[in-house]
C-alpha cells in the first residue's frame, strides 16, 4: 500500500538529550566499552607543523556555559591535505584530522591538542584561509551546528577566504576568528561559541 507524501505526518523532532555522551563518548560518560578513545587523537605523533592547544567554552543565550556539549572537529594537515583515501600517502603516519571531545561536565570548557592546518584548496581550486570545521551537538539542539574556527595570526589569509566573504558584517565574521596566546611556551587558540545573543556565533547551513 503506498501512501501520497501529503497525507503523511511529521515525525516528531527530538533533541540530542542527556544521554549522548554515552553513545558517542562513552568514556567520559563513565563506560570504558572501546580500548581505544574514539576521536580524542586527531593529529597523531607524526605530524609535522606546529603542535597548538585550542579551547573555549558554549554559552547560551544568558551568557552561561552549556555543560553537555559535543563537538567534532575536523581538519588538514600542516600542509593543506586532508585525511582521506583520494589522498593516502600525503598525510603522516596516524593523522586522522578528525576528533571528537565534550565539555567539562562542571565548568563547560571543553579544548583539544592537534597541529595548526594548512591552508586548503576549495572550489575552483579557490585557497581557503586554515580552519578548522566544528559540529556541534548538546541537551537542546534539534539540528547539530555546523561552524568554522579561523586563526587571527593568518589575516591575510583571512581577508582572501572566500567563506569568510560571504559574512557580510565584519562583527559577525569576528565570531569565527580564534585568537591566539602563549602558555609554557605552547600556543593556544582561545574560540568561544556563543548559541544565541547579539554575538552569536555564525552557523552554517550545510
Amino acid at each position: 500500500m503506498t501512501h501520497r507524501l501529503g497525507y503523511l505526518k511529521e515525525t516528531p523532532s527530538q533533541t540530542a538529550g542527556p544521554y549522548v555522551h554515552i553513545g558517542l563518548a562513552p568514556g567520559a560518560a563513565g563506560f570504558e566499552i572501546y580500548d581505544q578513545k574514539l576521536g580524542w587523537d586527531i593529529a597523531g605523533p607524526n605530524a609535522a607543523g606546529e603542535r597548538i592547544r585550542v579551547e573555549g567554552v558554549v554559552t547560551d543565550g544568558t551568557g552561561a556555559p552549556v555543560k553537555d556539549v559535543l563537538l567534532e572537529a575536523w581538519q588538514a594537515n600542516a600542509a593543506g591535505i586532508y585525511a582521506h583515501p583520494e589522498h593516502a600517502g600525503e598525510v603522516e603516519d596516524g593523522f586522522r584530522g578528525w576528533g571528537r571531545v565534550i565539555t567539562d561536565f562542571s565548568t563547560g570548557e571543553w579544548g583539544f591538542d592537534t597541529v595548526k592546518p594548512g591552508p586548503v584548496a576549495g572550489r575552483n581550486g579557490q585557497p581557503m584561509a586554515p580552519h578548522i570545521s566544528l559540529w556541534i551537538v548538546a541537551r537542546g539542539i534539534n539540528v547539530g551546528l555546523s561552524t568554522r574556527l579561523y586563526f587571527d595570526d593568518e589575516k591575510d589569509a583571512n581577508a582572501a577566504d572566500p567563506v569568510l566573504n560571504l559574512i557580510e558584517w565584519e562583527q559577525r565574521r569576528q565570531t569565527l576568528i580564534a585568537r591566539r596566546s602563549t602558555r609554557d611556551g605552547k600556543a593556544v587558540y582561545r574560540f568561544d561559541i556563543r548559541l544565541q545573543g547579539g554575538d552569536e556565533t555564525v552557523f552554517f547551513d550545510i
